[in-house]
């Protein structure tokens, strides 16, 4: 595949030139433009790395399209392979929830072993758009969590664990209330419930999380795998984990936390859609105001896979960054921290995982999506 006069996003720089890529790879990069007839004219529009998200729940939307309507897994993944193709993300980790809670959510033992097989089967049938990679996301104050890491631990896709407390009072919702509007969003609760959910949550909170937590870090230090922390609030949650040595925070709710974790090295991971919207949903510290304070590194689209391409072409625009450093954020900062270092950027050998996208006033469209060289959305 021969492109030319595109606007090349790369790691330092943007230019109008053209890309050369032969067997998956990019061969050459050039400023100018080719005579060769072969060549794809991109008017100008932008070149960017294929996106790398480290969190999407979105596979649960597809899981549970309506209250009390759970859908075919197989299909769902298909559906959400699609979507996630469409938005210019061409590496996904699916962050999968274990650790059962029955009385909150839909995340479940069961349903999300059964979500692991269904990802290795397609991978292993070649049928996925994106390449997907799992993400452990561990519920430590639960009772199951470690059997269930145990299940997962040899999956062949397995390439990042994090630790998370959704307990009420704990971290993202330290403030109950928030939890209690968030849990509502599929049908009102009476008083007598929300009490029952809180005094049922801390109580295993109690009981399990920081056994959980060790045995979790334990493991994944055995099995070399990257850890994340997710939700960090105080400053001891962030020297928590810096002894640990987990080197990712995720989406840490408060400046204290992100500049603690900043100072500990740690690579700091934000929402998307915290940006698109201009604040967290959950009354947590805006993503942009991080950014501001150079404390964003990486972008997650978690519920919302268009908001990665969004975000990207929002923080020049409201923080003031050059695009090149913004698409790092969704591209080559996330594929360095769980060391895929092959993706990311455009530059000669890296993975030719392309992104072809046109503005529409400020909305970046993605008109094409490349996976190694081949179109696939």
């Amino acid at each position: 595949m021969l492109i030319k006069n595109a606007r090349i996003v790369t790691l330092d720089e943007e230019f109008i030139g053209v890309v050369a890529v032969q067997d998956g790879v990019i061969r050459e990069i050039a400023r100018g433009t080719t005579s060769a007839s072969d060549a794809q004219d991109w008017h100008g529009d932008y070149l960017l790395p294929g996106l790398v998200e480290l969190h999407t729940d979105n596979l649960e939307k597809h899981l549970a399209p309506r209250p009390s309507v759970m859908w075919n897994t197989e299909a769902a993944f298909v559906i959400h392979d699609a979507q996630v193709a469409a938005a210019g993300i061409t590496t996904v980790f699916d962050a999968l929830a274990i650790g059962d809670r029955s009385n909150v959510g839909i995340r479940g033992r069961a349903l999300q072993i059964e979500c692991a097989k269904a990802m290795q089967k397609f991978h292993d049938h070649d049928l996925l758009r994106a390449e997907h990679l799992l993400h452990l996301r561990c519920e430590i104050a639960t009772e199951d969590v470690v059997d269930a890491f145990d299940e997962l631990r040899d999956h062949a896709l397995l390439r990042l664990v994090s630790v998370m407390d959704h307990t009420p009072g704990q971290r993202q919702w330290q403030d109950p209330d928030k939890w209690r509007e968030y849990q509502e969003r599929h049908g009102k609760w009476s008083d007598e419930k929300m009490s029952n959910a809180l005094t049922d949550l801390r109580d295993e909170q109690q009981r399990y999380a920081d056994a959980h937590r060790r045995a979790i870090v334990e493991r994944c230090r055995t099995l070399s795998l990257p850890l994340a922390s997710h939700d960090d609030t105080l400053l001891e949650h962030v020297h928590e984990a810096a002894a640990e040595g987990i080197s990712i925070s995720e989406f840490p709710t408060t400046m204290v936390a992100a500049t603690a974790a900043r100072e500990h090295g740690m690579s700091i991971i934000m929402g998307a859609p915290n940006v698109v919207r201009g604040g967290s949903h959950s009354g947590n510290v805006p993503a942009a105001e991080l950014a501001s304070h150079n404390l964003l590194d990486i972008l997650s689209s978690d519920y919302v896979p268009s908001s990665l391409l969004h975000a990207a072409f929002e923080l020049p625009r409201v923080c003031g960054w050059t695009l090149p450093r913004a698409v790092a954020t969704v591209s080559a900062n996330p594929a360095r921290s769980v060391g895929l270092n092959e993706r990311g950027n455009i530059g000669v050998g890296q993975r030719a995982d392309l992104v072809r996208v046109r503005l529409n006033g400020y909305l970046p469209v993605p008109v094409s999506t490349y996976r190694q060289g081949e179109r696939v959305a």
